[in-house]
């Protein structure tokens, strides 16, 4: 578990009696950052210190999202904050031998935080205060630009609220991309005595964990993001979807909704303007499929998590069969910015019909996996050797998949094509919410698209027949496909025919599943399959394709 905070305004272990303050250390309580030490490590910190007679207040950060340096301690001096990092206990008291409160040069300095070309070269806009501040300090969120768009929001006209996110051209970063601004203006228009706010904070996909990270390390942007959509919409009532594999941002997100409460920020009458909107946290039960919107509404309700059919679409009939508003974190955590900045800074940001940032997370076989916030349009040759650099296991990257399980696996010919939602679609491949895992040249695509089919008959909620016989019959076919080896040329030749035959059986499953499902859980799985059929084919024991080199 992470340290405990103290109440806001509380004085802190390292305030010294006269009132001044002492060195301050930051050290991060994000779930990546406390799996490798971080507690252990502040702990050492605090106690090394006392012992030698130095003062120090240790501030509890979200993380930067360089996880390959993480624990990454950053101290506070006249010239910035300067960043330690990967910090082991043992390396503690080297570190403060060698100077660590004055910033000293270190095997584990990386210099000053800000001048790291990890940070320098993204685009942080969502992801500017992240690792920054205390995440449960008002005042520290304040002073980083919160509440200003709030505020905003409060002066304009509900209509004008909504033309602000329209025209900042945000779509859902939940992976369906779809435009946030026409969400809230059929909410908006929707007549109803109750209407509601969801967020949908079920991050369940492989390599993803942005919408964490928000909750963890900077929740009040959420919370503030949430207010704006229920003054906008006419909603009262929020409500946050949280895995339940999530206990630090549950716990974090139910402390700042509790002190924004407090302060006003949430309530019967929100920072004094008559209007109300209030939050509370729904933890979910491990399901998949509740990551889909109406499943998750049925779970909100308290019931299994199992699709609805649409229409009637969640804006019109939604939660409890009011009109609801849903998007993820990402989408609801860029709303502040785009009141507090305007629709034109947020739009300036990206290429065609995919405008602002993403926060890319990049995961698998990578060096440097983390966190990177970037313009859409940039590639992933540019993400996964540049930010990445390349494989942990130093060997050639073979495979990429983008957008989560469900996502296609990207070859080398399009590695640089810009990242951008209609430039993917046009090659079969989904953007998704921003996971990217990397594959070495050692992966067999053959046994990752039996994982996908196999994933897609465990977590399917079992409602449409596509879905749940789809998948079960798909990993029997990929078996078919790659089982056995015949040892005479006549045997290889009707081994050849039966696998072409398996493979149009194939084929012709993944059409069903995909134009036949209810959802995307049975309509995008065929996505892996079909791209590392076409992509990768040797490993399903076909001919291999003439490839472009990477």
């Amino acid at each position: 578990m992470s340290a405990a905070r103290p109440p806001e305004g509380a004085r802190t272990a390292g305030q010294l009696a006269e009132g001044s303050y002492s060195i301050r250390i930051y050290v991060p309580c994000d779930s990546a950052a406390l799996a490798v030490g971080a507690d252990e490590v502040a702990e050492a910190l605090q106690r090394s210190a006392a012992t030698r007679g130095q003062n120090i207040e240790i501030v509890r950060n979200g993380s930067r999202g360089l996880f390959w340096l993480e624990p990454l301690v950053e101290v506070v001096t006249p010239q910035g904050r300067v960043a330690y990092g990967p910090v082991d206990v043992a390396d503690v008291d080297g570190l403060l031998d060698a100077g660590l409160l004055q910033g000293a040069l270190h095997a584990l300095s990386h210099g000053l935080t800000e001048q790291m070309p990890w940070l320098q070269q993204q685009e942080r806009v969502t992801f500017a205060r992240m690792g920054i501040t205390d995440p449960l300090s008002l005042a520290d969120y304040e002073a980083h630009g919160g509440l200003v768009g709030l505020r905003r929001a409060l002066e304009l006209t509900t209509a004008d609220v909504v033309q602000q996110v329209l025209d900042s051209g945000l779509r859902g970063r939940g992976g369906a991309a779809f435009p946030a601004g026409i969400k809230w203006k059929t909410v908006a228009g929707a007549q109803a005595a109750q209407k509601y706010v969801c967020c949908n904070a079920d991050e369940g996909d492989s390599g993803t964990y942005s919408d964490r990270m928000v909750m963890e390390g900077d929740p009040f942007m959420l919370v503030e993001g949430m207010a704006i959509a229920g003054i906008a919409t006419g909603a009262t009532q929020g409500y946050v979807y949280v895995r339940s594999e999530y206990p630090h941002a549950i716990a974090t997100l139910n402390e700042a909704i509790a002190r924004a409460r407090a302060a006003g920020w949430l309530g019967a009458n929100i920072l004094g303007s008559g209007r109300a909107f209030d939050l509370e946290v729904r933890k979910a039960a491990g399901a998949y499929v509740c990551g889909e919107e109406t499943a998750m509404l049925e779970s909100l309700e308290g019931k299994r998590g199992i699709v609805r059919a649409k229409p009637p679409l969640p804006a019109l009939q939604g939660l409890f069969g009011q009109p609801t508003l849903i998007h993820n974190v990402i989408t609801l955590a860029s709303v502040p910015l785009i009141l507090a900045k305007g629709a034109d800074f947020y739009r300036d940001f990206g290429m065609g019909r995919s405008r602002g940032t993403l926060p890319i997370q990049l995961a698998g076989n990578i060096k440097h996996g983390g966190l990177v916030e970037k313009a859409f349009g940039v590639t992933l040759r540019e993400l996964v050797e540049g930010f990445g650099g390349g494989t942990a296991s130093g060997r050639p990257v073979k495979a990429i998949q983008v957008g989560g399980p469900l996502g296609a696996y990207v070859p080398p010919e399009h590695w640089d094509l810009p990242l951008d939602y209609e430039a993917y679609a046009a090659v079969g491949a989904v953007v998704g919410h921003g996971g990217i895992v990397v594959h070495d040249d050692t992966a067999d695509m053959a046994k990752l698209a039996r994982y996908a089919m196999e994933f897609c008959a465990i977590e399917s909620c079992g409602k449409c027949t596509p879905c749940r016989i789809g998948s079960t019959r798909g990993v029997e076919v990929i078996d078919r496909i790659t089982g056995g080896n015949a040892q005479t040329r006549p045997q290889q030749v009707t081994l050849q025919n039966q696998k072409l035959q398996q493979v149009a059986l194939l084929r012709d499953l993944c059409d069903t599943m995909v134009h036949g499902s209810l959802c995307a859980m049975g309509g995008m799985t065929p996505f892996p399959v079909l791209s590392a059929l076409d992509h990768y084919p040797e490993d399903f024991g076909l001919a291999a394709p003439a490839r472009r080199a990477a």
